[in-house]
């Protein structure tokens, strides 16, 4: 009595070798990729509240979309892929080694029959003479074959490019040499941002995780400028850098030039030039509807004040010339935002040169207050990423590793050519483990020399 049912080792050995597991998990990894393209990784906390809400932020640092590929889903995503794929190697590896070590030396009707390409002759001659000019072709021609004698008969055996077959596991491999490399990346280096004020000299950045971490030098930004397009817009944006040593400027990396794409790296450390904004001090008189111009007090760019009826107000964005976005006004002015005592939000522009604007929204607002911009000292900073990884290496080895791999996969072939001399007939046959129209056509090459260098029987 015979069973389809299976142990639960041979379930979960054949769950961890399916192809459709493979497929699903390449698919999910694509798919969920996504989100690490559509929302930038790693950035400061401020910087994501410029786009979402304060709830969003909650939950996409929850769900660790802000730092994705560290996430614990991701991780376990592509643990499931490594096991997969250990999984299908070893499944299938000791087969395909053993065509390649262990060639069938001997061609018997049963692999005649399933060869792709066959062909059969009959000549003039002994036995030994027309195996001595065929080993000699073949030797020439293709590969330097192995002679055995069966049943009184010749079979010469002979291949090329054997290992071509272990080019899919040396991408399966590669694949996994990329993970470690990720993974050393991982455990032994860190991302973080820091900002340094013109001027400024730090030592420590701040991790992804709000971890201080120590350098080991000093960075100072010498200066820090950006370019505009005529609508306002940032054209470019430019750190000056030099790194210091025990306090002294190391020779060459001093005034080093950092821009979008063209980062600075020193000692294994990588500083990306991600952000820009005015570290200065902004300031605003505070009045009542009336209009009579109040007292003068001053924000900082990265606090908050309190106004005279308990509300909060901190900056959230400037501009020098407000005329960019609405045409009809012109001069300075300040978005700010302001949270009463009830926990109420709201986002207000504040302008320099129409008051007129600040007391009517002042009126619109039952017992507001009327804001007015006095300018700014301002003060840039520039907003560095800074990343370490020590496994960037092994990620390079293992691209390396799956470029071979995909040529040797895509571009070579296994080639087996058998022979079998008996009774004056010759019966060639082979096959190839791809490109099977460029094997038959060097084939049927192969057989026009055969007939060449030896004695056909139609020819007597």
């Amino acid at each position: 009595m015979t069973t389809n049912e299976k142990s639960w080792p041979q379930s979960i050995r054949d769950f961890f070798c399916s192809l459709k597991l493979t497929m699903f998990l390449l698919i999910t990894l694509a798919v969920i990729s996504i989100i690490g393209t559509i929302i930038p990784q790693g950035s400061p906390p401020p910087e994501y509240l410029q786009t979402i809400s304060q709830n969003k932020l909650k939950l996409y640092q929850t769900l660790g979309f802000f730092d994705m590929y560290h996430s614990w889903w991701f991780i376990l995503l592509l643990s499931l892929l490594c096991i997969n794929l250990i999984a299908c190697s070893i499944k299938r590896l000791p087969h395909i080694w053993q065509t390649i070590t262990q060639p069938v030396l001997v061609m018997s009707d049963g692999l005649e029959k399933t060869l792709s390409s066959r062909t059969m002759f009959i000549t003039n001659g002994d036995s030994s003479t027309l195996r001595d000019r065929i080993a000699a072709v073949l030797k020439a021609e293709f590969a330097d074959p192995v002679i055995t004698i069966d049943g009184g008969a010749f079979h010469l055996f002979a291949q090329k490019a054997p290992w071509s077959r272990l080019a899919v596991y040396a991408v399966h491999l590669s694949v996994l040499v990329i993970f470690i490399g990720a993974i050393i990346g991982s455990l032994f280096g860190y991302k973080g941002y820091v900002n340094i004020i013109e001027g400024q000299t730090i030592s420590n950045v701040m991790s992804r995780t709000d971890k201080e971490i120590d350098l080991g030098f000093a960075l100072r930004c010498e200066q820090f400028s950006v370019a505009k397009y005529p609508n306002g817009a940032p054209k470019e944006f430019k750190s000056i850098i030099t790194v210091l040593e025990n306090g002294r400027p190391v020779p060459d990396y001093t005034n080093v030039r950092v821009i979008v794409n063209d980062p600075l790296t020193y000692k294994g450390i990588t500083f990306y030039q991600s952000s820009y904004g005015n570290a200065g001090d902004y300031f605003f008189t505070v009045s009542d509807v009336s209009g009579k111009e109040g007292a003068t007090f001053k924000v900082d760019r990265n606090s908050s004040v309190t106004l005279p009826d308990g509300s909060s107000m901190h900056i959230i964005e400037e501009t020098d010339d407000v005329s960019t976005f609405a045409p009809a006004l012109s001069g300075p002015a300040v978005q700010v935002e302001i949270h009463d005592q009830r926990g109420g939000a709201e986002k207000v522009i504040v302008y320099a040169n129409h008051p007129e604007l600040n007391i009517q929204h002042a009126k619109e607002h039952s017992g507001g207050l009327v804001l007015q911009y006095k300018g700014s000292q301002k003060r840039m900073y520039t907003g560095l990423q800074v990343a370490k990884d020590p496994g960037v290496w092994v990620v390079w080895l293992g691209c390396l590793l799956m470029v071979v791999g995909i040529y040797v996969a895509f571009f070579m072939s296994h080639r087996r050519i058998w022979v079998r001399v008996e009774n004056g007939t010759i019966t060639i046959g082979g096959n190839a483990s791809k490109n099977q129209a460029g094997f038959q056509l060097f084939m049927e090459q192969l057989v026009t020399k055969f007939k060449k260098q030896l004695p056909l029987e139609d020819n007597k």
